[in-house]
């Protein structure tokens, strides 16, 4: 059964070969962008020449080294790799096209892009990216007859200041694009527009379907929302945004953040919204007869999440600043619980019948996306193959309650993650090693660091 999502209906972003190939002899696209999402939720890869894709590449992919899912965030090789490391030669890999991926990238000129996978020389996958990790465990709920639909959420703080201006002031006094909390407001968000605008239609224009932007409670912040998809296909438009939004913005001269907490106020979230659906297309978690609405199936879906939320925690917050944002009050979640239509819990259940769905509260805008819907995957499914009873509703306030606690620590989730069953038989020991090694090596850059805040409360004091 495969297990890749049935082609959209093609928008103008969306591209077959024959027409990327026809826009190629026009004249109006001489570059093709291969990338795919490395650990740290990065779109990478390689400019091609037009010509060259559709002579070679198309076919037969194109070449990386495998260091890029072995490095740290600012791209120093670290020790601690079993797939690539300075004893093994830093070799490649082959980056092969997925063409059902292939659309404009209208910010960008004459450009297209598409999203590979990555493979081995010999044809093995790379099952330690991000993308092949979702895969098999699309490929799992595949085997039960269930197909996985996501929504994801992501907010961004917007600054006037530019890139490059802001990393020359270490990123300190920057002038966030509005004043004061803007959340669903409009006046101060429409002095924004101008970019927020020039996100939304380039997306749209990159065979996306943008449902709308509104304003946040953090001073510049903003949320675009895309309609749901096929878990592949919101998860690739997902790499796709981020990394665009980046880039028009720094075309206006602004930046823009996705860093989990970037101060003290209101964090970035990614909410991610997840739903199954059974091979006749019906709504397998929806039961009217049921209490709430809900499948027995959906009772085992949430009880999988929440037993295997905190050991599965380091997918849905895989950074130092991650943990930053577990505030109390403050709309991220602390408590492992469960609510209707409550976003103190940790999964907030939305929906009725064929909307039905879990929200799951926990991952911040720095998330790789790939590595959290397979985490929810898992989950669910481990849910549903150990028939895992629904504990009872929360109705209130869960921050006050005596619920288990979302890990409060990088360091902490790092040694759940490697004390989890489910994420072994889940993901492998290859793949649960590899992500385990990363969080090492954050840890240790962290722990050897020297802050502002010590700096501060340091330097003549003590």
């Amino acid at each position: 059964m495969s297990t890749a999502p049935a082609r959209p209906a093609l928008g103008t972003g969306n591209l077959t070969l024959d027409r990327l190939y026809e826009l190629i002899d026009e004249g109006a696209i001489d570059t093709v962008i291969v990338a795919f999402t490395d650990m740290q939720g990065r779109l990478v890869g390689k400019r091609v020449a037009a010509r060259l894709f559709r002579e070679e590449i198309a076919g037969h992919g194109a070449e990386a080294c495998n260091y890029l899912l072995a490095v740290d965030v600012e791209m120093n090789t670290v020790a601690g790799y079993s797939m690539s490391s300075w004893e093994r030669g830093y070799g490649d890999m082959a980056l092969i096209p997925d063409i059902d991926t292939l659309r404009l990238a209208p910010w960008l000129p004459g450009s297209a892009i598409v999203t590979a996978d990555l493979q081995w020389l010999d044809g093995a996958p790379v099952v330690q990216s991000p993308r092949q990790i979702l895969l098999a465990q699309i490929e799992r709920l595949a085997e039960m007859g269930l197909t996985p639909y996501v929504g994801t959420e992501l907010e961004f703080i917007v600054f006037d200041n530019s890139f490059r201006e802001a990393w020359a002031k270490g990123y300190r006094d920057l002038t966030p694009a509005s004043d004061y909390n803007i959340d669903y407001a409009l006046l101060a968000s429409t002095r924004m527009e101008p970019l927020l605008r020039d996100i939304r239609n380039s997306m749209d224009g990159a065979g996306m379907y943008c449902e709308g932007v509104k304003g946040e409670c953090n001073l510049g912040q903003q949320e675009i929302a895309f309609r749901y998809a096929h878990a592949l296909t919101t998860c690739d438009n997902h790499s796709i945004y981020k990394n665009g939004a980046k880039e028009i913005a720094d075309r206006h001269g602004k930046a823009l953040t996705f860093m989990a907490k970037f101060n003290e106020r209101e964090g970035n979230s990614c909410h991610i919204h997840l739903s199954v659906r059974d091979d006749e297309g019906g709504f397998p978690m929806a039961d009217k007869e049921h209490p709430y609405g809900f499948s027995k199936l959906m009772e085992h879906f949430i009880a999988g999440q929440l037993a295997t939320l905190r050991e599965m925690s380091l997918f849905f917050a895989p950074n130092i600043n991650s943990y930053k944002r577990y505030a109390l009050g403050s709309f991220a979640p602390t408590a492992v619980a469960w609510g209707l239509d409550n976003r103190t819990c940790a999964l907030r259940v939305v929906g009725s019948g064929a909307s039905l769905r879990v929200e799951n509260r926990v991952p911040g805008g720095d998330v790789n996306q790939y590595l959290a819907v397979a985490a929810l995957i898992a989950g669910g499914i481990h849910g549903i193959e150990n028939e895992l009873e629904l504990e009872p509703i929360f109705e209130g306030n869960a921050y006050e309650s005596d619920k288990p606690r979302v890990p409060s620590t990088l360091r902490d989730a790092a040694e759940l993650f490697s004390q989890s069953a489910v994420a072994r038989a889940a993901f492998g020991d290859e793949v649960v090693d590899h992500y385990l090694n990363n969080a090492r090596v954050e840890l240790a850059a962290f722990d050897s660091a020297v802050t502002d805040w010590e700096r501060v409360r340091g330097f003549e004091r003590f």
